[in-house]
């Protein structure tokens, strides 16, 4: 019985993904994009927000268009990133997805999936 009632229990669970997870850019200018694709596994709509930080999870100033958005079930939303060097010839950065609670709902839960970049800048 007590079998039963673990298994019942472990269900398969989806999770938040984004591709690509990791990646090395190299750009001519001030700036390297990046246009990274979350995804909602879920049969349901959630809003999600990209965020940029350094390796060290510090905010770091980024362009980010659509910024927070609406994904619906099973569905993906390309969002692209653009970041300033800030004279700096090597820039490592964190990309990440982060489910966006909907207000007055019962649950809380905030999901963050990252990825890793590293940009080099090219004289």
């Amino acid at each position: 019985m007590l079998a039963a009632v673990f298994a019942a229990g472990c269900g398969t669970s989806a999770a938040q993904s984004m591709t690509p997870m990791r990646g090395k850019i190299s750009s001519f200018d001030d700036t390297f994009s990046v246009r990274v694709f979350p995804y909602n596994p879920y049969p349901h709509r959630i809003r999600m927000a990209v965020k940029v930080y350094d390796q060290d999870f510090r905010p770091v100033a980024a362009q980010v268009s659509p910024a927070e958005t609406m994904v619906g079930g099973k569905a993906s939303r390309a969002v692209l990133v653009s970041i300033g060097f800030n004279d700096q010839r090597v820039r490592r950065v964190r990309i990440c997805a982060e489910s966006v609670p909907f207000p007055g709902r019962g649950t809380n839960i905030k999901a963050q999936v990252c990825g890793r970049f590293i940009a080099y800048r090219i004289d």
